[in-house]
């Protein structure tokens, strides 16, 4: 009897005995929590997408959190986001008592536009807009330079949880050449893994030092910085060892040195992670071009060199009369796995009954044709074709005969 293929999940961790021997080796030291392991961290991060300072934090919606915080965003603002990505690109606003004003999507590629961006904040009101949530969705950039050059006083998050290694103009995402924060996850299913994590880069040593006190429960320990002289220095002048201030409250956001050395360690193979996914991608979209006019690869986005986090195909589940949730079920059964990447955030019941949103057509027609396939590094190229063809027997027809 034929052993069936080992499940394909839509995305995983890549792990080897060197994260684990560098797991190992915290674990044998004195550090645990945040201690010189982050540090090392956040200085390969850094090095690797060409920023400045880089800040890891808890998971990636601490770090859109911390973002908000250190912009200054709070009561009464508002704040442009797409709707087609995680919930936390939203959330983040709530969190700081800001409210998300939904922005719409280009149908093919999945990213938001500069005209999208233009309509939701003309919608908002300019002067009411405090920031702009950039979601760089499936691996690929939204074109971040023509933002900035038309909203110039509104700084921009770059969610680049998708994008690490990818470039946009040439540029390294996470560079911020044309953004004030570009935020990073380290989950287990993106391109660099910690376990749980977050990293967030900027070119502003201002919000580098915002986002650092924030994450550890808006905790200052500089002398120069104290405000109770009297109680944060002796009698001679010197700084009491103790003595630590809080000008304003913060969250424990921070990273252990645990989860810092599993991402110290995947950071080293950043390049090889990114190339093979690539590579997977380039064999999805000549495999599902074969596929007939109802199935096809996400297109790039112009101007990017994408790192390809996901592989999504296009499905016109109407046109080829079958269901979504049948299709995963039956690949499901085939031994794959998909997933769906977004609902639309502005359809949740929270922002239903909380912000009121038009009609985003863009949103609604990738929503309804996207279906996420697996993509690790670990795949063999053998494992695409397994995938596609039972896609096609999912799908039913071929995909295309209809």
């Amino acid at each position: 009897m034929s052993v069936p293929p080992p499940f394909l999940p839509y995305g995983r961790q890549c792990i080897d005995e060197a994260d684990i021997a560098a797991v190992a080796e915290v674990l044998r030291g004195d550090f645990l929590t945040t201690g010189p392991t982050v540090d090392a961290f956040e200085a390969a991060f850094a090095a690797a997408v060409d920023a400045p300072f880089a800040v890891a934090c808890s998971s990636g919606t601490a770090g859109l959190h911390l973002a908000m915080m250190a912009l200054g965003v709070g009561p009464s603002d508002l704040v442009v986001v797409p709707t087609v990505t995680f919930l936390a690109s939203a959330n983040c606003a709530v969190y700081v008592g800001a409210q998300p004003v939904f922005a719409d999507i280009d149908p093919e590629t999945g990213l938001t536009t500069l005209e999208a961006i233009t309509e939701a904040v003309a919608r908002a009101g300019r002067d009411r807009v405090k920031a702009i949530v950039a979601v760089h969705l499936n691996g690929h950039c939204v074109d971040v330079a023509a933002l900035a050059a038309a909203f110039p006083e509104i700084p921009i998050v770059e969610d680049a949880c998708h994008a690490l290694g990818a470039t946009n103009g040439g540029e390294k995402v996470g560079a911020c050449t044309h953004s004030a924060i570009a935020m990073f996850s380290t989950h287990p299913v993106k391109t660099v893994a910690s376990g749980e994590g977050g990293v967030l880069c900027t070119r502003d040593p201002v919000l580098d030092e915002r986002m650092r006190r924030h994450r550890n429960h808006g905790m200052v320990r500089d002398p120069a910085r104290f405000a109770n002289r009297e109680a944060g220095f002796d009698a001679s002048g010197q700084p009491n060892p103790w003595y630590y201030e809080m000008p304003e409250p913060g969250f424990n956001y921070r990273l252990s040195d645990i989860h810092a050395a599993l991402g110290l360690s995947q950071v080293s193979r950043l390049a090889g992670f990114v190339e093979r996914r690539r590579h997977l991608r380039g064999l999805y979209e000549n495999a599902l071009g074969a596929c007939g006019p109802h199935v096809r690869a996400l297109p790039t986005a112009p101007g990017c060199d994408p790192s390809w986090h996901l592989s999504v195909a296009l499905i016109d589940f109407a046109g080829l009369d079958v269901e979504r949730g049948t299709v995963m079920r039956r690949l499901r059964d085939d031994g794959v796995g998909t997933q769906v990447h977004y609902y639309p955030v502005h359809r949740q019941p929270f922002y239903r009954e909380t912000v009121a949103t038009p009609a985003l057509p863009g949103a609604d027609r990738y929503y309804a044709r996207c279906l996420s396939l697996p993509l690790f590094p670990a795949m063999a190229d053998g494992d695409v074709d397994h995938v596609v063809s039972a896609l096609m027997r999912a799908v039913g027809n071929g995909g295309g005969a209809v």
